[in-house]
């Protein structure tokens, strides 16, 4: 396990943590209200993007520099804050102390809006910058000049894997759809449009479409010229992943996990086909969707497999699923492939 250390004076910062993917939902939370923290206890991430201050203006930015901070259409304003910045929960944070003059938030927390917000205890060194505003997942993100990784002299456990990734519901126990759901149902639709060049799609039958049809239809409708005219449904797509067979003949683009740790998307051996990356939980649960666990503890008499049905019916949603729309437009224009010319539709600010 590692631990990070304040650059100048080498107070430490932080308890033992294990990096992780980060995770998919990262910038992307429900408006007005109070999230937890974005990061499990003991793991960090590091974001390989510009995030946060300074901002400059896209005209005063122009395109080749947009592109050069990882931005290829147009949008209000271009991140010029640091590459690979390090986030953890905030409980996992150690001796470091509120900036007080850069504590400004929107509402009922911190936003990081000014720079980095915390200071090393030990020597007063700006180090990390606190979020935990409404609308954000509470986290803590490390500057990358100001602090240095060492080993923490324990040993990690076991890196996960493909055979630890766990399904995420779809609904909150209120009733409302998942914020994560929410937020990776926006990232996916970006990565599909971009595979897809923006032309319709056919979903699988099931969970995928009972969920995702709603938002991807309305993403990528044929129009009502194609309609009219008896136009083919759509490219294929199918969900392939660890564990289940992928369907043949192979579909045109497959919805696959990111990997726990390393983010990246899985590819079946030996395909060089398309695939479009999901929130490893969303996957989890749209390949296994039976995988049902009664919350009402069952009696001895119950055997072994066997689901209790008497147990209240969960809250379901008013309204379909649809993605998070600062996640979408974020991730798509974050994409080479929006500069195409099928998706000039979507590069208007």
């Amino acid at each position: 396990m590692d631990v990070f250390v304040c650059a100048g004076c080498g107070t430490e910062l932080t308890a033992p943590v294990s990096r992780v993917a980060l995770p998919v939902h990262t910038h992307y939370g429900a408006w007005e209200e109070l999230h937890p923290p974005l990061m499990e206890p003991a793991t960090y991430a590091v974001d390989p993007l510009p995030t946060g201050p300074p901002w400059r203006l896209w005209e005063d930015v122009g395109e080749d520099v947009a592109a050069e901070q990882g931005v290829y259409a147009p949008v209000y304003a271009v991140s010029f804050g640091a590459r690979n910045r390090i986030v953890i929960a905030p409980g996992d944070s150690r001796s470091m102390t509120l900036i007080l003059e850069k504590c400004e938030g929107y509402c009922r927390g911190v936003d990081g809006r000014a720079g980095p917000n915390l200071a090393c205890a030990g020597c007063g060194r700006p180090v990390a910058t606190r979020v935990d505003d409404c609308g954000s997942w509470q986290t803590v993100w490390l500057e990358p000049a100001a602090v240095v990784r060492r080993s923490s002299g324990l040993p990690a456990g076991p890196p996960p894997g493909w055979n630890d990734l766990k399904r995420v519901p779809p609904v909150e126990a209120d009733g409302s759809w998942s914020r994560r759901w929410e937020a990776a149902l926006g990232v996916m639709l970006a990565h599909l449009v971009a595979a897809t060049e923006a032309r319709p799609v056919a979903l699988p039958s099931g969970p995928v479409t009972e969920l995702l049809g709603h938002a991807v239809s309305r993403c990528l409708s044929p129009g009502p010229e194609a309609r009219s005219a008896g136009a083919a449904v759509g490219l294929a797509v199918g969900l392939a992943g660890p564990g289940i067979s992928t369907a043949r003949p192979r579909p045109e683009v497959l919805l696959v996990p990111r990997h726990p740790l390393t983010g990246a998307p899985w590819h079946p051996p030996g395909d060089e086909g398309a695939v479009v990356p999901l929130d490893s939980g969303v996957w989890a649960y749209l390949a296994h969707p039976d995988d049902e666990t009664s919350p009402v503890p069952a009696t001895g008499v119950v055997p072994q497999g066997v689901l209790r049905d008497d147990y209240p019916l969960p809250p379901h949603p008013w309204r379909p699923l649809l993605p998070h729309r600062d996640a979408f437009r974020h991730t798509l224009v974050r994409l080479p492939a929006v500069r195409g010319p099928g998706l000039s539709r979507f590069r208007a600010r």
